[in-house]
């Protein structure tokens, strides 16, 4: 039904495109010179008849292709949309919109260009272009455009800068279930490390509540503070914190949603979710994990250092104690297994980086110097 319409209205417009080439072709030519037809009246009304009947039929057999193009061109413009962020699409109407004025204001004497139709060519043009330009140049310098607020922030008290600052501008950091819970994120943020919003999805929000409802006393205790998290941050951050309603009914993973919103935001999807990590880098899609981040941020180990450790248990190869350090990193001791329980001095032979973290391969400083 609807393509009847469209069908129906594209045939009403052929015939209109019709009638006005017809009445420019009587104008541009001068039948009453070059030949010995007569233009009257009736000749002018059936000139006009013939030309909208010719337009109309012209664009009535066009019409099925031009739908199909217009539906596959609609589609184009959707997914092209569901891309951009909110940003692109705001600066890119501002852009449209400056680029149309312009040339209006500039197709005002081309359309008084004497030759028929060259105007109105020219001002179709230049719409298309100027608007164009408008789009890409605002979309391209919209971080420039943002800074400009720091020309209006020369007035304000140097307290209130510190307070406002330019944490509120950015890549937007959309958060996961799993940081949430961690908790660790609360610290970073209130380092000033993380600028630019914190995205917190609605669907995360209702994950997390449902781990909060959870029968499971250790998925609940978990869920709620995940949900204490997300409250710290609100009120005692200085960061900017938006709740995205945006949803997405098709698919049904929440990771697989993340990601999804993090190429609509054009944003970094902060987690500690190893897997997420993977998946996020196949689809081309910004990740934050704050493992790394700690594996980062821990201190440089050296063979040839000593260090005090607490052997707390055997390791898996035989003779092997295991200890670790206070961030967290385990120490493999060879022939470490006597000392259990006991605090020894060690010297680092080796040091082994994985996925997983860091390993540190030590011997008793006793067997270090017996060796030497």
């Amino acid at each position: 039904m609807v393509k009847k319409i469209i069908r129906a209205l594209l045939t009403i417009i052929g015939m209109i495109i019709g009638q006005q080439l017809m009445y420019y072709a009587i104008r541009v030519i001068t039948l009453q010179t070059s030949t010995s037809i007569k233009i009257t009246p009736v000749f002018t009304i059936i000139a006009y008849v013939l030309g909208a009947i010719i337009g109309g039929i012209i664009l009535f057999l066009l019409s099925p292709w031009i739908i199909n193009k217009g539906w596959q061109s609609t589609f184009i413009v959707e997914r092209t949309l569901e891309r951009m962020s909110i940003n692109e699409i705001v600066f890119g109407a501002f852009g449209l919109i400056i680029g149309l004025v312009i040339a209006s204001l500039i197709s005002i004497p081309i359309n008084n260009i004497p030759i028929p139709l060259l105007g109105n060519i020219l001002s179709f043009i230049l719409y298309i272009a100027l608007g164009y330009l408008g789009m890409s140049l605002t979309n391209k310098k919209k971080e420039d455009l943002l800074n400009l607020s720091h020309l209006f922030k020369k007035h304000t008290k140097e307290g209130d800068h510190k307070k406002g600052g330019d944490r509120n501008f950015g890549i937007p950091k959309i958060l996961d279930t799993s940081v949430i819970i961690d908790g660790r994120i609360f610290d970073i943020c209130k380092t000033g490390f993380v600028e630019g919003p914190l995205v917190i999805p609605s669907f995360v929000l209702e994950e997390l509540r449902h781990i909060a409802d959870s029968s499971d006393a250790l998925k609940r205790n978990r869920g709620r503070r995940g949900l204490d998290i997300l409250n710290k941050i609100q009120k005692e951050l200085d960061i900017a914190v938006e709740i995205s309603e945006k949803d997405f009914p098709n698919i049904g993973e929440v990771d697989l949603k993340l990601l999804k919103l993090g190429q609509v935001l054009d944003g970094k999807v902060i987690t500690n979710d190893y897997n997420l990590n993977k998946v996020a880098e196949f689809q081309g899609v910004s990740v934050l994990n704050i493992n790394e981040l700690a594996n980062a941020v821990k201190p440089v180990v050296l063979p040839g250092e000593e260090m005090v450790v607490q052997v707390i248990k055997d390791g898996k190869e035989s003779g092997q104690g295991i200890a670790y350090l206070d961030d967290g990193t385990m120490i493999v001791v060879e022939n470490g297994k006597k000392y259990l329980n006991e605090t020894i001095e060690v010297v680092v032979t080796s040091v082994l980086q994985t996925a997983a973290g860091r390993m540190i391969f030590a011997k008793s400083k006793t067997s270090a110097n017996k060796v030497s």
